[in-house]
């Protein structure tokens, strides 16, 4: 383990409800490549080696797929992403560790190199970047945490508006793969 995962908790956002998803399951647990799309999602953050990771569930009940794994439930996942990340400071704080690094479940296309090259970065806030598009994890180290709490933003929003408002605290970390999400059925049919 690298010094920069230490003290660093790794943060996997499962709580929101998928409501773009028409098939039968939630889209977290609907099978891609035979596996649930949570699974993918998690070996990669578990890969990455960080102190301890923290699943953060709310809409679904994914308890079969998390075994072995905390949780922190996000009573109010209806209202976006903001909680979410809200929830996982919290439980960083409570645990005293020095950052966060947080990615979405339903992007499993995520590398565990990508989520060390977030971990290691030295800046406050960073992003990964693939081909030059921003997207996750995004790691938010303890010095921001208060002013992430104090920025409004949407509630859907994350630690986007954070991250536009304050651009002198933000670097990009160049990685590899593929950022893609899986919202849809189709996006489902497309990976698999």
């Amino acid at each position: 383990m690298s010094g920069a995962q230490r003290n660093t908790l790794g943060v996997l956002l499962a709580a929101g409800a998928g409501s773009r998803f028409s098939g039968p399951t939630h889209k977290l647990v609907t099978p891609m490549m035979e596996e649930p799309v949570i699974v993918h999602s998690l070996r990669a953050l578990r890969d990455a080696q960080f102190a301890d990771i923290v699943v953060i569930t709310g809409s679904a009940d994914l308890s079969d797929h998390l075994s072995g794994v905390t949780t922190v439930h996000n009573p109010e996942w209806a209202t976006g992403q903001r909680g979410s990340v809200l929830c996982a400071i919290a439980y960083a704080r409570h645990h005293l560790f020095d950052s966060v690094v947080i990615g979405l479940a339903d992007q499993p296309f995520i590398s565990s190199e990508s989520w060390m090259r977030v971990a290691s970065s030295e800046s406050p806030i960073a992003v990964a970047t693939y081909d030059g598009v921003r997207s996750n994890p995004v790691k938010l180290h303890s010095s921001v945490w208060d002013l992430f709490e104090n920025t409004e933003s949407p509630a859907d929003e994350g630690a986007r508006t954070l991250i536009r408002l304050h651009p002198t605290l933000v670097s990009e970390v160049v990685c590899e793969g593929n950022y893609a999400d899986i919202d849809t059925t189709e996006d489902v049919e497309k990976w698999t």
